[in-house]
C-alpha cells in the first residue's frame, strides 16, 4: 500500500463528507466516514490511513484508537492538506 496515496484520498472523503466547523477547519465524525459506501470500497484499513495521516499532522481527533460504534461521535479534523 502507498501510504501516501491512501491519505491523499482520505483528504478528498474527509472534504466530501465533512463540512467546515466555527474555525474554518472542515470535519466529520469517524461514524460517517466508516460507514460511506464510497470509503469502504477505497481503504482496506480506514483507522490505520487515519492513524497515519494523524501521525503526519494532516489530521487530527482525540481518541488513540478509533473503533467503530464506540468512537461514531468523534470528528475527525483536517489540519492541512
Amino acid at each position: 500500500m502507498d501510504t501516501n496515496n491512501e491519505i491523499r484520498l482520505l483528504i478528498e472523503e474527509i472534504r466530501r463528507l465533512g463540512s467546515p466547523g466555527p474555525d474554518g477547519k472542515i470535519r466529520v465524525k469517524f461514524g460517517v466516514l466508516f460507514n460511506d459506501d464510497r470509503c469502504a470500497n477505497l481503504f482496506e484499513a480506514l483507522v490505520g490511513t487515519l492513524k497515519a495521516a494523524k501521525k503526519k499532522k494532516i489530521v487530527s481527533f482525540t481518541e488513540e484508537l478509533l473503533l467503530q460504534g464506540v468512537h461514531d461521535n468523534v470528528e475527525i479534523v483536517l489540519v492541512e492538506d
